[in-house]
Formats: C-alpha cells, sequence, structure tokens
C-alpha cells in the first residue's frame, strides 16, 4: 500500500449534521424548506452543486455567491463551536500515521473549511490536501484523488480511501483506488475492491492493506 486518502465530512469528521443545519438555516433566508430528502441529493457533492440545488428548489433570484458566501458563514460559525470526529477515525489516523504511511485529505469542501476542521483535529496528520478549490471537476469526478495521488507520486492503484457518500465512492473507484465506504446518510452497496462497514472502528491498518491487495 502506497498511501491512504480520507474524505472529510461524514467521514473523518461528524459535519454532516452541520451542513443540515446551515442548509436548513439558508433555505429559511429563501423563505423555503428543507428536508432529509433535500440533504441525501446532496451528500458528498460540491458547493456550486448545493448552491445551484437550494436556488432552484427555492426560486430565488439571488446571486450564487451571495448563497455560498451565507452557507460558508454559517458553516464556520457552527464549527467554531465545536465539533466531533467520526467514531474510530481519530484512532485510525493515528495507526495509519504510526505506520509513516503518506496520508492525504481529499474533500470537496472549501480550503477555509478545511484549515477550519484542520485547526481543530491538528494539520501535522497530512502530507497532502486536496479541496474543492484545488480543482476543477469535483467528486465524482476521480480528479481530487488522481490529484494527491499525483503529489505524493503514488500509484492510486495501490492506495485505499476512505468515503462516506457514494459520490466520494465513484470518485475513488475511478481513480482506480480500493475503497472503505462507511454510509453517513445515504446506503453503498458493497463492490469489488470496496468494503461497506458501520464505522471506522471496524478498520485497522491490516484491513487497509488486505484490501489494496485484493
Amino acid at each position: 500500500m502506497d498511501a491512504v486518502f480520507f474524505d472529510m465530512d461524514g467521514t473523518l469528521v461528524d459535519t454532516e449534521k452541520l451542513w443540515f443545519r446551515a442548509e436548513s438555516s439558508v433555505m429559511r433566508r429563501l423563505g423555503a424548506g428543507w428536508t432529509t430528502a433535500d440533504q441525501e441529493n446532496l451528500v458528498g457533492g460540491s458547493m456550486p452543486a448545493t448552491v445551484d440545488y437550494m436556488l432552484r428548489v427555492s426560486g430565488s433570484d439571488r446571486h450564487p455567491d451571495e448563497i455560498e458566501a451565507w452557507m460558508l458563514d454559517t458553516v464556520l460559525g457552527l464549527l467554531a463551536d465545536g465539533f466531533e470526529m467520526m467514531p474510530g477515525a481519530a484512532e485510525l489516523l493515528a495507526e495509519v500515521r504510526t505506520s509513516r504511511l503518506p496520508t492525504g485529505l481529499v474533500t470537496s469542501s472549501s480550503r477555509l473549511m478545511a484549515d477550519a476542521v484542520l485547526a481543530g483535529i491538528g494539520r501535522g496528520y497530512f502530507d497532502v490536501v486536496v479541496t474543492g478549490d484545488d480543482v476543477e471537476r469535483f467528486k465524482p469526478d476521480p480528479e481530487p484523488y488522481l490529484r494527491a495521488a499525483r503529489v505524493l507520486g503514488v500509484d492510486p492503484a495501490r492506495c485505499a480511501v476512505l468515503e462516506d457518500s457514494p459520490t466520494g465512492v465513484a470518485a475513488a473507484t475511478a481513480a482506480g483506488c480500493a475503497v472503505v465506504a462507511i454510509p453517513s446518510v445515504v446506503p453503498i452497496p458493497p463492490a469489488p475492491r470496496r468494503l461497506v462497514v458501520d464505522s471506522l472502528k471496524q478498520i485497522d491498518l491490516p484491513t487497509l492493506q488486505n484490501l489494496v491487495l485484493s
């Protein structure tokens, strides 16, 4: 195994509930409602896709940049109040780093969001951080994971990815990586070189190594 890549929201940190609160708040400002079904349509997606969906559902004529600013301000404020890592995430991250394997954070969230999370959990865990600001094509396109592998100089086929959304799983699979899926909002079926688990507590370094070699 050459490297391990972690998704951020819903995989490494428990922020999907914060996104739901932020989306609900912004939609109220737009005079519209927000449901768990709406969130399911967007889990793992990019900020532009989220803003486009919110404007379409609300029928608002606000500029997308304004909605994005509202979203970022709201989510960053919620993060500042504190957040938790997903069960088992801290232990697995520490195990991977102790092994000296190259490690990356690959997220569709903005650099501002990633920086806020890294300020809380520690920046030293990751050798590369790829955000939505660093790519032209978002997940489910493989570009984010291919970029992370290229920066580290590793073969994507020899990398393990941890993801919680179908969008992220599709991106990692298209890049050629082995994938551990920990569904947080939307179910994800098993597939070749894909292990589906309930929690990162079920994953350790040997499990990742065996998956990459499968």
